[in-house]
């Protein structure tokens, strides 16, 4: 059976990424094969975890002008077939959203279309479920186009908020119940439409 490959884009500490990593170890990922992992910074933890794992990576600087012309460029030489964003810090146009149409997706730590779009992003969206008095957040996974978080959705998963919670231990929770396991379940779902 042929593979997707998938290519990773982060920003952070990689906790989504090392999900995926463990997933595709694990078999909960088996059509698809993560190749490349690209950073917007060098300094990304995430980096270091690829490299644990003997994924090749890669260091594109969002400062650049042409950043997206090397981002297409280093995607299509790894032959990419699925792009990951995994707390990736930077809007991508539509030009290149629409380049990879229907082969992007993003993990989101609500449930959309609540405390999402431009801005919302890390412990901003979990302050903002406390500050709203939700008593259920969760995640999402979702394809990428040109509108923050405004692609098809393809997984959620609900979490109960907690009383006492904060932006912090709301974002645990978030992480442990929601996202480390929609993830893997959403890049192996695409993963096996794209390797049909």
């Amino acid at each position: 059976m042929n593979k997707a490959n998938i290519a990773v884009l982060v920003s952070g500490g990689g906790t989504n990424l090392q999900a995926l990593i463990d997933a595709e170890k694990s078999g909960v990922l088996h059509s698809g094969e993560i190749t490349l992992v690209i950073s917007n910074k060098e300094d990304a933890f995430a980096l270091t975890r690829a490299k644990n794992a003997g994924i090749n990576t890669a260091v594109i600087p969002n400062k650049q002008p042409d950043f997206e012309e090397k981002l297409i460029a280093a995607l299509e030489k790894n032959k990419t077939d699925l792009i990951i964003l995994a707390g990736f810090m930077c809007i991508l146009s539509e030009r290149f959203t629409s380049h990879f149409e229907k082969r992007i997706i993003n993990v989101h730590p609500s449930l959309i279309p609540s405390f999402c779009g431009e801005g919302f992003y890390g412990l901003r969206v979990h302050k903002a479920a406390l500050e709203k008095g939700v008593k259920v957040t969760g995640a999402t996974v979702h394809f990428v186009n040109e509108i923050p978080d405004g692609g098809e959705i393809i997984l959620q998963k609900a979490v109960d908020v907690l009383p006492g919670d904060t932006p912090e231990t709301l974002q645990r929770r978030v992480m442990e119940q929601a996202e480390w396991h929609l993830l893997p379940a959403a890049a192996e779902l695409v993963s096996a439409e794209i390797s049909r």
